[in-house]
């Protein structure tokens, strides 16, 4: 009997133990169809906020390097950031790691939309980035018009690294919603491809914005102005043609190779640029920017992201324009007892080039002080 006794015991216990398992199975299954579900729901606001790698890749596969170019001349005496250059010039696709869809409120509401404020910044630029959501950058209404901000960016770095940075990108992203980002390297080089590949998000999600503002994130933009400008136009709603910003002609690739701005015959034969606009900032209409797209997918890529949108304007039969307000090329003064940081030369101006986070938050609102005074105009110099 005390056999059987443990018998029947030991009979419990498996059953015991079974019926745990099973349940513990049964509760591992309902956990993983939740998540299932809240994945494909998108139900979170990061989620949201991220589109997934994955989808893009099998829109554009890997681009490879073109062996071709070896075929160039003088191309094995070229640096390397030449070559690189060269090797994927043709590449024109990229996968998109986060997006914003919805920014402009989708394609057809995009119209309300009177200033899209379009920032290029390197992954790393945490900070300044955070001061431009604080100063001209933050997404308000201004003179009964909405101004929006995107920031467009490549990746940096590998492995470990790029990983962080990337990281970085996706917690700004859950919090702001304000991010382009684009799995190819963010190097000075590759800014003009970074300028088709916004152009082509434009063309799908915000295609009725009315004016756009391109610049880079170390400028003191003066967006109120801007608006302000933009509105005194006569008989442009943004519909018709508009570039705007410090106007550079009669130029052409500096052969000089240890320049930033080296660009050899192998890359161009030419020797002169078409008149182009200051990269550091510059503004355009909706209508001119749905043009330099379209111009764009038979225009070669320059790697001069600026002469390259200069390029596309005279392709179009179209041409920059200057304004005085727009300095990319900084802000003279004409004694060097003045001080360049007064915000009475500012309070007038549209952009300036050349900037550090802290100068920009503090010119931001020191031009904004209700209780600022000036005497004189700076665009009068």
């Amino acid at each position: 009997r005390p056999m059987m006794r443990n018998a029947k015991a030991k009979t419990v216990l498996l059953v015991v133990v079974a019926l745990v398992l099973l349940v513990l199975h049964l509760f591992k299954d309902l956990r993983a169809d939740k998540k299932s579900a809240h994945l494909r729901a998108g139900v979170s606001k990061g989620n949201r906020a991220i589109t997934t790698v994955t989808r893009h890749k099998r829109l554009w596969p890997r681009c490879k390097r073109n062996t071709a170019v070896f075929n160039i001349t003088g191309f094995g005496s070229l640096p390397e950031n030449i070559k690189d250059f060269l090797y994927y010039r043709h590449c024109r696709h990229f996968p998109m790691l986060l997006d914003v869809p919805d920014k402009c409120g989708g394609a057809a509401k995009s119209a309300e939309v009177f200033l899209l404020l379009v920032v290029k910044s390197s992954p790393l630029n945490y900070d300044r980035r955070e001061v431009l959501r604080k100063t001209w950058a933050a997404e308000r209404l201004h003179k009964g018009v909405w101004i929006r901000r995107i920031f467009i960016s490549g990746t940096r770095g590998e492995g470990h690294e790029k990983r962080r940075t990337n990281s970085l990108l996706e917690l700004e992203q859950r919090e702001y919603r304000d991010i382009l980002q684009w799995d190819f390297s963010d190097s000075f080089y590759n800014l003009t491809l970074k300028q088709i590949l916004f152009l082509e998000w434009m063309e799908r999600n915000c295609p009725g914005a009315r004016f756009l503002l391109n610049g880079d994130d170390d400028v003191f933009a003066h967006t109120d102005n801007m608006v302000e400008y933009l509105q005194s136009l006569r008989g442009n709603d943004g519909s018709q043609h508009l570039f705007i910003g410090h106007l550079i002609q009669n130029v052409g690739p500096i052969r000089t190779p240890g320049s930033k701005y080296f660009i050899p015959v192998q890359v161009q034969e030419s020797d002169s640029y078409p008149p182009y606009c200051g990269g550091g900032g510059f503004l355009l209409s909706g209508f001119t920017a749905s043009v330099i797209y379209n111009m764009s997918q038979s225009v070669t890529i320059l790697p001069i992201d600026d002469v390259y949108m200069g390029m596309c304007l005279a392709k179009a039969g179209l041409g920059p324009a200057s304004h005085m307000g727009v300095k990319t090329a900084g802000l003279y003064l004409p004694s060097e007892k003045l001080d360049v940081y007064d915000p009475c030369f500012y309070e007038d101006i549209l952009l300036v080039h050349r900037f550090l986070p802290a100068q920009l938050y503090h010119m931001w609102n020191r031009v904004h002080d209700p209780d600022l005074t000036c005497s004189t105009k700076t665009l009068k110099q």
